[in-house]
């Protein structure tokens, strides 16, 4: 799911359609889905199955900014009353019946469905794709905002052939609509809540593995990242079969797909069968360390389980799917990377909770409105304290239990607790009281659990206490450095005490030849003395975007009659994928004033480049952020008032908060004004609320 989850209840919907939970089953849904790119609309239609169970004199379903020409039931036009997003049929429905609903419609969704790069000229940068997470489904589809009315959807989706179009569910057909025009066509096989509806088209290529129990795994890429598919999908298969066979209940879905899109909103989302995630995490090999999908992965797809097979009645419960999702995540790495990664990670986490309860934002975890730190860091801490409490095989059970017993429904942290009380024959009160409710946590109970598996652990917590005996410079750090090979106990030593550590150690760090220690001497650093001058340079030659990134600009501070060398050596590299190292070396060789200077002004145009609409949100916003420092010319200035109207409310707000300090210049503004007058009323929409 999203690492950054906002649970919102656009209307009341849920309380009026929960009326009819009990007397009302939509079971089946067939939808036909045409999205049209330039005008920004879908044309679809949806015929709904349902049975009644108790008489009832109306029916709902969502629909925001929808127009329908063609409202059936039965085969006959109907009336129905559409309002503030509700659709509304008002019918003598007879107990013991079966209907069918069947609507065409015309939908310009505000938010959810995403078209971009069709207003461009660039070929293959054209996508469409849906975030329909927590209830905004309705924007595309006549659906249901609630999750507990769960139904079997198959879709069809026609479009332009010379794309791919990916769904929910199993491809089952292609036919051939027209000359130019295919319908692809979705089967899922069991029911499932409408947010976790989802499509997305684009340019893509495939990658085709298959599980040990036979599930196909479908991962997509863009043609041209080829190159990228085994650094981006590496451990996948691991992963699927470690948590097939962790979890204990078989994958639920007949298929499973991922596929990157460009300006995600979040990290991924767990669409039932189908995982749509940030192409950010799209990478090669030298990337891994710095920025791998391993986790994101395992997170996605832990969630088919918990979230998309059993889902929360309410926000409320929505530890039953982040943090169950967060543990098998850390599962799936501790299988991949080693007991000692799993544990700092752990610490890592438990220390994030500890300093926001330190600063009086602790949360329980039975808070609808709690942050994504509590729901995904703390849920996961109580999955593990959980577990160490009633055993692995009681834990392994209970899970078990709760999955097949709840599996396509809907459920509480209470239907959990009682299924782990009854299978641990245990009282779980106290577990409940401390991990759930309450908004501390026992911070010195986790530290302990933590330090009895790990002796990295254990190692830095007997170091942490003798320094509360002693002065920082009658520790000896070099001897805890020596007792052990633990690379995440020295990148913490080097990350938390980095200006108190002896020369003889940071010489030590660096012939350890880890990346990852090498790394937290690249960013610790402030200024390079010039006895670690060849060691830093040694630094530009790791296999580490981030470690290449921050040598070069702190070599190139330190020592200014070796700039060109280092802007040749790092000349043609782009680094990650938000381009850190080009954007970085740009800026460097603008400022350098000996370096190439007839081909300055080319590298300030390439550098503004970047902040073009082609290019992915944190790309632009790296650019605007050098060329805040070095000044803005007019093609800049119109994307950055472009990126006020962006969809990704993270790269919105910093566009936003760039183009208010352009204004408070008087010469800036008087640009601004006239340059607003070449831009799009919709890119306006901001900026004249300035002017």
């Amino acid at each position: 799911m999203k690492y950054l989850f906002s649970f919102v209840l656009l209307h009341i919907t849920l309380f009026i359609f929960g009326q009819h939970q009990d007397k009302v089953d939509f079971t089946q849904a067939y939808a036909s889905i045409e999205p049209n790119p330039h005008e920004k609309q879908i044309r679809g239609s949806v015929t709904y199955e349902f049975k009644v169970h108790a008489a009832l004199d109306s029916i709902f379903l969502d629909a925001k900014d929808m127009y329908f020409s063609v409202f059936q039931l039965n085969g006959k036009d109907i009336d129905y009353v559409h309002k503030d997003g509700v659709v509304s049929v008002y019918h003598d429905f007879k107990a013991g019946s079966s209907y069918e609903l069947k609507l065409a419609y015309l939908a310009s969704p505000k938010q959810t469905v995403y078209f971009l790069g069709w207003d461009d000229d660039i070929e293959g940068n054209e996508q469409i794709w849906t975030q329909g997470q927590g209830k905004y489904t309705s924007h595309w589809l006549p659906s249901f905002d609630d999750m507990e009315e769960k139904v079997e959807f198959d879709l069809d989706i026609p479009f332009d052939e010379k794309y791919q179009v990916i769904s929910n569910g199993k491809l089952v057909k292609t036919t051939r609509k027209s000359n130019t025009q295919k319908v692809w066509s979705f089967n899922m096989q069991n029911p499932m809540s409408s947010y976790l509806l989802a499509f997305a088209i684009g340019d893509y290529s495939k990658q085709e593995l298959t599980s040990k129990t036979g599930i196909a795994i479908e991962n997509y890429f863009y043609p041209q990242d080829s190159l990228k598919v085994e650094p981006t999908y590496r451990y996948t298969r691991q992963i699927f079969d470690f948590l097939e066979r962790e979890i204990g209940v078989a994958y639920p879905w007949q298929i499973y797909k991922q596929l990157p899109v460009r300006d995600f909103l979040y990290a991924g989302m767990e669409n039932t069968a189908a995982t749509i995630f940030a192409d950010g995490y799209v990478i090669d090999s030298t990337a891994f360390i710095d920025k791998n999908y391993v986790n994101v992965n395992a997170h996605e797809l832990a969630h088919q389980w918990f979230g998309d097979l059993v889902t929360e009645k309410s926000g409320n419960h929505h530890w039953l799917h982040e943090g169950f999702a967060t543990y098998y995540a850390y599962l799936a790495e501790k299988e991949i990377f080693g007991d000692d990664h799993f544990y700092w990670k752990y610490y890592k986490s438990l220390l994030q909770l500890q300093n926001a309860v330190d600063r009086g934002e602790g949360q329980n975890l039975v808070n609808a409105k709690a942050s994504s730190l509590t729901f995904y860091e703390k849920g996961a801490w109580a999955l593990f304290m959980l577990r160490e409490l009633v055993g692995d095989a009681v834990f392994k059970k209970g899970i078990r239990t709760y999955l097949e017993k709840y599996k396509f429904k809907n459920v509480t942290v209470p239907d959990f607790l009682e299924v782990m009380e009854k299978v641990s024959d245990s009282d779980l009160s106290n577990f409940k009281r401390e991990w759930l409710e309450s908004s501390t946590l026992p911070f010195e109970v986790a530290k302990k659990s933590l330090a009895v598996k790990s002796e990295s652990l254990t190692l830095l917590f007997t170091m942490k206490k003798d320094l509360k005996k002693a002065k920082n410079d009658d520790i000896d750090y070099l001897k805890y450095w020596q007792r052990t090979k633990s690379a995440y106990f020295k990148q913490y030593l080097l990350d938390n005490y980095f200006g108190t550590l002896p020369e003889t150690l940071i010489k030590g760090a660096f012939a350890s030849n880890n990346i990852t220690v090498r790394q937290s001497l690249a960013i610790k650093t402030d200024s390079i003395p010039l006895s670690f001058k060849q060691e830093y340079e040694s630094l530009l030659d790791d296999k580490s975007y981030i470690t290449q990134e921050s040598a070069l600009f702190k070599l190139w501070a330190s020592f200014p009659k070796n700039r060109k060398t280092y802007l040749e050596k790092m000349k043609d590299v782009e680094g990650l994928p938000n381009k850190n190292i080009r954007l970085l070396w740009l800026t460097l060789a603008i400022l350098t004033n000996d370096y190439d200077g007839q081909n300055t002004q080319k590298y300030y145009t390439d550098l503004t480049s970047y902040t073009a609409q082609e290019y992915t949100w944190e790309t632009r916003m790296g650019a605007f952020q050098y060329i805040s420092e070095i000044g803005f010319n007019d093609f800049s200035i119109k994307n950055l008032i472009n990126a006020t109207a962006h969809h990704s409310w993270q790269f919105r707000k910093f566009a936003r908060d760039v183009l208010d300090d352009l204004l408070e210049d008087p010469d800036y503004k008087i640009r601004i004004e006239a340059l607003a007058k070449e831009l799009k009323e919709d890119e306006l929409r901001y900026l004249n609320t300035k002017l």
